[in-house]
């Protein structure tokens, strides 16, 4: 059953999503999706204005191009301070998913 992203997680999601390569959006909500299992979903709402967000503080740029199935289209790709912060909220991320799953550890 897919889920919502909880509140934080999809700037840094997109961030990994871009860490290989330059991907256009649908690519990025395909490689969340098939990343996950098909567990964590992305509308394209959200994930648009987290694009347009991460490329207005520079974490990403952005340029035109031509997709896989030949439609002209938008590819990101992460800059060096995107790379940087992703490494910093990853590395936050990773922290909070612990603390939470140790609260789930019997006592």
């Amino acid at each position: 059953m897919p889920m919502d992203l909880l509140q934080g997680t999809l700037d840094v999601l997109v961030l990994r999503a871009l860490s290989g390569r330059p991907r256009h959006g649908y690519d990025v909500s395909r490689w969340i999706h098939d990343r996950t299992d098909a567990t964590l979903r992305v509308d394209d709402a959200p994930l648009y204005k987290a694009l347009h967000r991460l490329e207005h503080d520079g974490s990403v740029e952005a340029e035109w191009g031509v997709s896989e199935s030949r439609r002209r289209a938008r590819f990101y790709r992460l800059t060096a301070k995107g790379r940087r912060r992703l490494r910093s909220k990853e590395s936050a991320l990773r922290r909070y998913v612990t603390a939470v799953f140790k609260a789930f550890e019997p006592e």
